[in-house]
């Protein structure tokens, strides 16, 4: 994971203005979902993450997560196990995410994760 949560890492591939909804996203272990919503501005770029019926709910995934993007796949890896994905932060709606104690509660758990064995 990046240092900066909120940004890309600049050997993930990620090309600004790509619009990657509706893209596979694995973590380490297997697949996670897809991307059902994303933002890409510089220090607060996110995925939201629609997991299907394994998990209910949204789950915010920072920028900084992902590892690796393969635009010819359009599959998004992240640095984390299912398990990792599974516990994340639930999305809550934009004005929730501006909360700045929301903000802090995202960065301590993706923080706790981790690089994915």
């Amino acid at each position: 994971m990046t240092d900066d949560l909120w940004s890309y890492g600049r050997l993930c591939g990620h090309v600004a203005g790509t619009d990657l909804t509706g893209w596979r996203v694995e973590a380490g272990d297997g697949h996670v979902g897809e991307v059902d919503e994303h933002a890409d501005e510089v220090g607060d770029a996110f995925l939201v993450l629609d997991a299907g019926t394994w998990i209910f709910g949204k789950l915010l995934i920072p920028a900084g997560a992902v590892t690796r993007i393969d635009a010819e796949e359009r599959t998004i890896h992240l640095g984390m196990t299912k398990e990792q994905v599974e516990d994340a932060p639930q999305f809550l709606s934009d004005k929730d995410r501006a909360d700045p104690q929301y903000r802090e509660d995202v960065v301590a758990y993706y923080r706790t994760c981790g690089p994915c064995p």
